[in-house]
């Protein structure tokens, strides 16, 4: 059932892994980086990739998906906030990718056959959705991963095959897990984030308070906002200011804070970031998903400004949730409000522990670790099955609430007790009447006979029988699961 032989002649050789991400903001190819100096530190990698999938489409897809993302985040945040919420109803776009979509696949498809990988990492939903597209017609066998680059889970990011998801925090499991796919396919491990400096600069207890603001992140005039409002703090504090590669920005701010002496330090491109980090108090900017998880890994509590509506907000949530963060909502009260937390005894030292709690360094290791001794099979979630979990997260209800036709079982393989495929229970029928042995139990084969099945029990034993001639699966419906165990993260 193979359709690439993914390690060529060599049946010893070592693994080889594609990393698959897209260019919308840089958290998510951070986070391909981040996995690709986890694998090229294992011993049984023998070669690793990263493939930024809009770079090589089309000029206009590319466009489309990357710079307008962020000119409807500048001129219309609530309509970036309303597709957010839209698109987070799990399945509710089912069925095969768009035609525009599939046609900027082809150098991807491409880059695969080339590659022949036998693990796949997908940093983004994009790339996320076209390996399941791939993996359900046949097209590729190796281990799919889907990796989130964010502290909610949203829908978007759910396809009808992978091998394993992993993401942020522990409601994530909880909330996939409610809607009916399997505990053993889904991983806490936090998100991906560059290895630490080994040295770890020691915060001085008594030099003032050390803020550090990423202006580059919030914009220009808005930066140059927030610089502002810190020059009225009556605390004493030191600040740098990173603006990354905006020149002018770094220009505008080194004017503006030119009359507070050497209280400011100002900074373009920087590779000090690591260690500016674990220098710091505090961190004044943008609660991106690869920021935020760098800040919690050095125990840095944040303030945040400028969220960008949906993911950032929800990130926010979580780190204020945590003790970890605050949010300033007006930049006319910024600097108070990092005033009053400084004024406040103790306040600062308990945010800062916070966030170490929290902080996930070893979530790039993590990733590769737990995808390559995981299943070989892939968990399949039929058409039936994507239609069952997007009804009942639209009636706000929880897959093991349903019973009748309706209600979601799992096959689980039995030798290696991993979920290979959810489905509706009325899908069974028709396996149990052509794969039943006499004992009743049901075992998944090559079906030679020209007697006609349905195409989704093509899909499924193209999928997950690999090359195996027959698989017995043990049938288990869905109840009601006891609480997710915590896998080392605080839930939040």
């Amino acid at each position: 059932m193979r359709r690439m032989p993914e390690r060529g002649p060599n049946a010893d050789a070592g693994e080889r892994v594609l990393i698959l991400s897209a260019g919308v903001g840089s958290g998510h190819n951070s986070a391909a980086a981040a996995v690709k100096d986890a694998c090229a530190a294992r011993s049984d990698i023998d070669e690793v990739q990263v493939l930024d999938v809009l770079q090589v489409s089309s000029v206009l897809y590319r466009d489309l998906l990357g710079r307008g993302y962020f000119v409807l985040v500048e001129n219309v945040p609530w309509l970036v906030e309303w597709g957010y919420d839209i698109s987070d109803q799990p399945f509710r776009r089912r069925g095969p990718i768009d035609p525009w979509t599939r046609a900027n696949a082809h150098p991807v498809v491409g880059a695969i056959k080339r590659f022949r990988p036998t693990a796949i990492v997908c940093t983004h939903f994009l790339p996320a959705q076209l390996m399941a597209s791939l993996l359900l017609r046949g097209v590729i066998d190796a281990r799919i991963a889907v990796v989130t680059t964010d502290y909610d889970f949203q829908g978007l990011w759910l396809t009808s095959a992978f091998h394993a998801v992993f993401v942020a925090r522990d409601e994530g499991k909880a909330q996939l897990t409610a809607m009916g796919l399997p505990a053993d396919r889904v991983a806490v491990t936090g998100i991906p984030i560059a290895a630490q400096p080994e040295q770890t600069p020691v915060r001085d207890s008594e030099a003032p308070p050390m803020l550090l603001i990423s202006a580059g992140a919030s914009g220009g005039d808005y930066a140059v906002a927030v610089v502002r409002q810190t020059l009225h703090m009556r605390s004493p504090f030191t600040a740098t200011v990173v603006c990354g590669r905006n020149d002018a920005l770094r220009q505008r701010i080194e004017q503006l804070v030119a009359p507070a002496g050497n209280r400011y330090r100002v900074l373009g491109f920087t590779t000090e970031m690591p260690q500016l980090l674990r220098r710091a108090d505090l961190f004044v900017g943008k609660p991106g998903g690869l920021s935020a998880s760098e800040c919690m890994a050095a125990g840095l509590p944040m303030v945040l400004v400028n969220p960008i509506p949906g993911q950032e907000v929800r990130n926010g949530d979580y780190l204020m949730e945590q003790g970890a963060a605050i949010r300033c909502n007006s930049v006319a009260t910024i600097g108070w409000k990092i005033d009053e937390l400084l004024r406040e005894p103790g306040r600062l030292q308990r945010m800062q522990a916070a966030a170490q709690r929290i902080g996930r360094p070893d979530a790039a290791a993590e990733v590769p670790s737990r995808l390559l001794s995981g299943p070989s099979r892939p968990l399949v979630v039929t058409r039936a099955a994507q239609k069952t979990i997007l009804s009942a997260s639209e009636n706000r209800t929880v897959a093991s609430d349903l019973t009748g036709p309706s209600s979601l079982v799992r096959l689980i393989d039995g030798a290696t007790e991993s979920t290979v495929a959810l489905m509706r229970a009325e899908e069974l029928d028709d396996l149990q009447k052509r794969y039943a042995d006499s004992d009743g139990n049901l075992v998944l084969r090559l079906d030679e006979t020209r007697v006609p099945f349905r195409s989704e029990a093509r899909r499924l034993f193209r999928s997950v029988l690999l090359d195996d001639h027959s698989l017995p699966v043990r049938v288990e419906a869905l109840a009601a699961d006891p609480p997710v165990l915590v896998e080392g993260a605080p839930t939040g």
